[in-house]
């Protein structure tokens, strides 16, 4: 039983343990420290200095222990006592001193586990039992006591060590890297076991030894101090438990349960030379004891037994004295003798294997014919030779180590010719050869004594060397060839070389095996003809395959003999690309593509890529769409499909390789393509005052086309009658407002337009009611007839006119295919209603009315200012020319002059044949351009159906306002910006600052143009310069650019573009692109800090001049295409990045400087959104038409697009309804915006 420490302290309540293990469920084992070795071996194998131990070996411990125990396991005899017991059993008992009064109960508090356990005392003259989880723990048993309904604090405390459970099983293996003197114990512990250390027992020789290790990790470790070829026997392992409590130690062990184990270690192998001697004149049988001619002779002695150190030194004293002796009775054939070295290793030692065959371990390495046979080998003739006496020394291993005797092993041509043993003083060997052949001697170590098994050295010392028919002996080739390189000739040729060797050779040998046939299955292998294995006495390799990879081996030859292999060359040739790549396109969305390939090429699979603008991630990339393995065929083909319509690709197919890594070809093999648009969809078609509205829809869903290769949109319209209509609409559009005439049948297409193909819409047949004819009139009245004269319009297959009395007379109906129309047979001096209808395919038109008379009335033509009227006779017809004009005044602050012509031709037969021409011209003073501003101020609560009322017919009225804002500024002049000097610094022709609100730049220097720069100021909510809108930089003015920031004070610069969009340059990057300070002009910029979302970049920048610095705010919105507006989905974005320049605007009174491209569009778009949030925090309406005119009024085309114009629209009506959702205005129109 162990025994346990009683802790001296009452009252305390902390764990008395100190660890000094590990649980084996965890990995038993310890870190560091490595082996105790309480006893050495002796010499020869046996070290001295060995105690010796006379307890048995299940139970045996140091004498240390054995201290250990007594002092660790004393208990005091009184009081409160706690224990283990042999069944490992925590064993609490009271004693009579440890009852108190006023107690109503005892109990043990036990520690250690992951939880404290509480056990309470049934009766307080028994022991209390505890079965503990851990076996080899220190737990800390303490004694509480309950007054009343509360447990005390542990009044005394013990600490005690359980007893580790024994070792289940184990084993002895062999260290790899040393098992002549090392091994690998493995010991399998209990779970929930803890030790510290192992105490290793065994028996050596006659003695028994023990050691205490702690490098146990996962239940191995690795000893490294046995002698070589010994027998270790009755091994045994036992687990220590050890802790510490008041710097008193702790230990107790486990019992031995398992088998004892037996292990022998390797031999090291003996040191062997080799001496062949051609024998003319002793007789068979008699084999002369000689020494080599190149290293010394000596005098012919029987084998004895001489001690090792003693033998050496006499060998090494002979061979210097009898360098010169001669050796009687013996002649030498060239060459006569060799000494064979075997301590290098031999070509038999090498994992590189001779080219013979493909490797075993893949399907196709037993084809017929798919390997080079090697060179004949010479043949070897089977008569008896002289007799050649093979003389073996050795030298036994070093000491200490243990063995029996020597194996000698002799093989001719791979079969045993001769077997010997012999003892351990024995360390020579001779034998006649009377046969040629390839001979291969090996001398190893024995040891066999003891109850292991016995055992042989694994070190191979064999030697090999060919002796030739007529008695010539070839040494064997034990360098490999060194400095291998392989240089391509071309894709089917390659030249091999490699570094001279220093041993005597007749020829060199040259593997070339084609990795690519070591596939899986054959299935897999395209062709066979690239799955080759050939062997090769040249140094140059033809019949190469593109594609495939080579690995190339040398061997020096001699004779038969062959040298161990040279390191390996893996060569890898590229492939030959593909041909006659074509697309063949099927839809809008899939593309067929075709092409061949090389006949004599060998490679894994095609990998077709695609490389495109991608409207999700924004970017261009090469993308892997597919891959298609190696095949036969010749020709090879892919569908290609989810392709963007009306969208530029690029196409490239690979061929990648099977080696490792892998390589592809080619980067040539590209095609680009644009596949065709998608046919638009007619969604609504309305007519209206001569006006044909058509939308259409264009995708299932909406797609932003500015990235595609859509050139535009082609409208057409072919009447039945008429003439074919058509009109072409920008891309970004998608309606169409067409003039046609009423009346005829049209077949209506929209037809999407790309730079290669086309796609039309499906027809949308359409039939326009005729129109009821225009300016009837009555003229030429007679007491009996009358003429109508009117107006046609449209398409009219012919008219009815009808006449009927005012007093409901008899009806007088006419048909006629012409506008003019006498009607006859009327009562004299009578009244009648006349109606006039178009017919066209059957279809009548509304009627037109007209009252008549037949007595012919005084008709004047009412005109305010007659400017003239007359008539004339010319060739019997009388013409009547009248003009009128007259002033109509309006509701715009300036008068229209409208003036009437009309002409009137009568034939001689008196009928007006000719027809009306009239038409209004309306001038407007040139000043009235300059000074007219427009204006249409809504309610924003009536905003919501202001805009669908604007919205209806294609957006036809938002159509009429955008083109009224197109006269604004047509007046103001430019003069600076087209001054040949400034003109090199305008990005586009057509956008140029007016005179009058241009910004202008202080200059030291008065040359012309040194103050220009494209930018004007344009006023804002707060002030008349709130804002410079001006162009993106250009690499000539991005000096003047900065120069503009630092004189006006700009605090912020807000960017609407990227540096290039569509492959086009939209702005220089006039900043630096790190945080190096970078000199532009005279104004040093640094970049302070840079963050970026997924939608803008936020940039700090510091200027300086002279002693001057200012903190500027770079604000970058990214995702704003160029001529266009973001979608619908990123209004609340755009939103959003205008309140956060606004809140930054808000702590400066210094102009905010804005630009885009050309700096009106984004740039007019931006500057409205920010002044309509600020006005819709204050008030209850909003005039965007007004506040456009204005800002058109002090740079050309700001909100450049009619797009641009509905969409500020849109957006005043998403600010208006968040403004109504507030009911704090704290943070007013975007509450949720992020603060920078």
């Amino acid at each position: 039983m162990v025994k346990a420490v009683r802790a001296q302290r009452s009252g305390a309540d902390t764990d008395l343990c100190a660890w000094r293990g590990s649980r084996s469920d965890a990995a038993a084992g310890g870190g560091g420290g490595g082996a105790i070795v309480w006893m050495r071996s002796r010499l020869r194998g046996r070290r001295p200095g060995i105690a010796r131990a006379d307890r048995d070996t299940r139970t045996m411990l140091h004498p240390l222990f054995l201290a250990l125990h007594l002092l660790c396991f004393t208990q005091s005899m009184t009081a409160f006592q706690a224990t283990v017991n042999d069944e490992g059993l925590i064993v609490a008992t009271l004693d009579s001193s440890d009852l108190q009064e006023n107690v109503t109960a005892y109990a043990v508090q036990i520690s250690g586990e992951p939880r404290t356990i509480l056990i309470q005392f049934v009766n307080t003259s028994e022991p209390l039992l505890y079965n503990a989880s851990f076996h080899g723990l220190c737990y800390t048993v303490g004694l509480l006591l309950r007054r009343g309904q509360a447990w005390s604090r542990p009044m005394k405390t013990v600490a005690v060590l359980t007893k580790p459970l024994p070792v289940r099983s184990a084993q002895i293996l062999d260290y790899k890297e040393a098992p002549e003197t090392g091994v690998v114990f493995e010991i399998d512990p209990p779970t929930r076991n803890v030790f510290s250390r192992v105490n290793i027992s065994y028996a050596e020789g006659q003695e028994r030894r023990s050691m205490l290790y702690k490098d146990f990790y996962r239940g191995k470790t690795v000893f490294k101090h046995w002698l070589p070829g010994m027998c270790y026997r009755n091994i045994t392992f036992q687990l220590i438990s050890e802790a510490t409590v008041y710097q008193t130690a702790l230990v107790t062990h486990s019992d031995i349960t398992h088998t004892p184990l037996h292990h022998r270690t390797g031999e090291a192998p003996p040191t062997v030379r080799v001496q062949c001697l051609l024998c003319t004149e002793a007789a068979p049988g008699q084999l002369p004891d000689m020494l080599p001619h190149d290293s010394g002779q000596r005098s012919p002695r029987q084998a004895r037994d001489v001690p090792l150190m003693e033998e050496r030194e006499e060998e090494e004293t002979q061979a210097e004295e009898n360098t010169s002796d001669e050796v009687i009775g013996v002649t030498y054939a060239e060459p006569s003798s060799y000494w064979l070295d075997p301590t290098e290793p031999s070509p038999a030692d090498k994992d590189e294997e001779f080219v013979n065959g493909v490797l075993p371990e893949y399907e196709d390495s037993n084809e017929p014919g798919s390997a080079m046979a090697l060179p004949a080998e010479p043949s070897v003739l089977p008569t008896r030779l002289p007799p050649i006496l093979l003389e073996l020394r050795w030298l036994p291993p070093r000491p200490p180590t243990s063995y029996d005797g020597f194996n000698v092993y002799i093989y001719r041509d791979g079969n045993s010719t001769e077997t010997a043993t012999v003892d351990e003083s024995t360390h020579e060997f001779f034998t006649e050869l009377t046969e040629p052949g390839i001979y291969r001697v090996q001398v190893t170590t024995l040891s066999s004594s003891g109850d292991c098994e016995s055992r042989e050295s694994s070190g191979d010392t064999a030697f090999t060397f060919y002796l030739g028919p007529s008695g010539e002996l070839l040494e064997d080739l034990r360098e490999r060839p060194q400095a291998v390189s392989v240089r391509l000739l071309d894709s089917s040729t390659a030249a091999i070389s490699w570094a001279p060797s220093s041993q005597n050779h007749n020829g060199s040998l040259v593997s070339v095996v084609s990795t690519t046939c070591l596939k899986p299955s054959l299935s897999q292998r395209m062709e066979n003809t690239y799955c080759s294995e050939e062997n090769s006495t040249s140094d140059i390799i033809t019949n190469l395959t593109p594609g495939a990879q080579y690995r190339v081996v040398v061997y020096h030859t001699n004779g038969p003999l062959i040298s161990p292999p040279s390191e390996p060359v893996i060569i890898d040739i590229e492939p030959t690309g593909v041909r006659e790549l074509t697309v063949y396109p099927l839809s809008p969305t899939a593309v067929i593509l075709s092409w061949q390939r090389p006949y004599h090429v060998a490679f894994r699979k095609y990998v077709l890529q695609t490389f495109f603008f991608n409207p999700v991630t924004l970017a261009s990339e090469w993308t892997t769409y597919y891959e298609i393995a190696a095949t036969a065929s010749v020709i090879a083909s892919v569908r290609v499909t989810d392709l963007l319509p009306a969208w530029y690709y690029n196409f490239r197919v690979s061929m990648v390789t099977w080696g490792d890594p892998p390589l592809s070809c080619c980067e040539s093999s590209t095609v680009s393509f644009v596949t065709a648009p998608e046919a638009p969809h007619i969604s609504s078609v309305d007519y209206s005052h001569g006006i044909l509205y058509v939308r259409w829809t264009y995708g299932e869903l909406f797609i932003d086309l500015s990235h595609s290769r859509m050139l535009h949109w082609q409208v057409v319209a072919v009447g039945k009658k008429g003439p074919e209509k058509t009109y072409s609409v920008t891309r970004n559009v998608m309606r169409a407002s067409l003039p046609l005439p009423p009346g005829d049948i049209y077949n209506l297409t929209v037809t999407a337009c790309t730079e290669r193909s086309r796609n039309t819409s499906t027809p949308n047949i359409i039939k326009l009611e005729p129109a009821p004819p225009r300016s009837l009139y009555a003229v030429n009245a007679t007491h009996s007839s009358v003429t109508l004269l009117w107006t046609e319009e449209g398409v009219v297959d012919y008219y009815q006119v009808l006449c009927r009395p005012k007093w409901q007379g008899k009806l007088q109906a006419v048909t006629s295919t012409s506008h003019v129309v006498t009607i006859s047979g009327l009562i004299p001096s009578s009244s009648y209603n006349c109606t006039v209808t178009s017919f066209s395919y059957s279809t009548p038109s509304k009627p037109t009315h007209i009252s008549v008379s037949t007595v012919v009335p005084q008709t004047e033509l009412f005109s305010p200012h007659v400017l003239f009227n007359f008539c004339f006779r010319e060739c019997g017809a009388e013409t009547f020319v009248n003009f009128a004009s007259f002033e109509r005044d309006g509701k715009l602050p300036y008068n229209w002059r409208r003036s009437l012509f009309a002409f009137l031709t009568l034939l001689p037969s008196c009928l007006w044949t000719d027809y009306l021409l009239a038409f209004y011209i309306n001038p407007w003073s040139k000043t009235a351009l300059k000074k007219r501003k427009l204006t249409s101020p809504v309610q924003l609560d009536d905003f919501e159906a202001f805009f669908k009322d604007m919205s209806k017919d294609s957006a036809y009225k938002f159509s009429l306002q955008f083109e009224d804002l197109k006269s604004i500024g047509l007046d103001l002049s430019h003069d600076a910006a087209d001054l040949p000097i400034n003109r090199p610094k305008n990005r586009y022709t057509n956008i140029l600052p007016y005179d009058f609100s241009r910004v202008k730049l202080i200059s030291m220097h008065n040359d012309e143009g040194s103050d220009y720069i494209n930018a004007n100021y344009i006023p804002g909510y707060r002030h008349n310069k709130e804002y410079i809108a001006t162009q993106g930089p250009l690499p000539e003015t991005r000096n003047d650019f900065w120069k503009m920031v630092l004189q006006q004070k700009s605090p912020i610069i807000v960017m609407l573009t990227q540096c290039s969009e569509r492959r086009r340059v939209k702005c220089d990057h006039y900043w630096p692109f790190n945080e190096d300070p970078v000199m532009y002009g005279e104004v040093s910029v640094e970049l302070l800090s840079e963050s970026e979302s997924p939608e803008w970049i936020i940039r700090k920048f510091r200027l300086g001049y002279a002693d001057e610095s200012q903190d500027v705010l770079h604000l970058n919105y990214t995702s704003w295409p160029d001529h266009g507006v973001p979608t619908v989905n990123a209004i609340e974005s755009i939103l959003q990045f205008v309140h956060i320049v606004r809140q930054q605007a808000n702590r400066t009174k210094d102009p905010i400087i804005v630009h885009c491209s050309a700096g009106v569009g984004r740039t007019g778009t931006f500057i409205a959104l920010d002044r309509l949030m600020q006005h819709i925090r204050e008030h209850e309406y909003v005039d965007i038409l007004g506040m456009v005119s204005e800002m058109r009024s002090h740079r050309l085309s700001m909100v450049q697009t009619e797009e641009q114009y509905v969409f500020i629209h849109q957006c005043v009506m998403l600010m208006w309804q968040k403004k109504k959702q507030q009911s704090i205005t704290s943070d007013v129109i975007y509450e949720n915006a992020s603060k920078t």
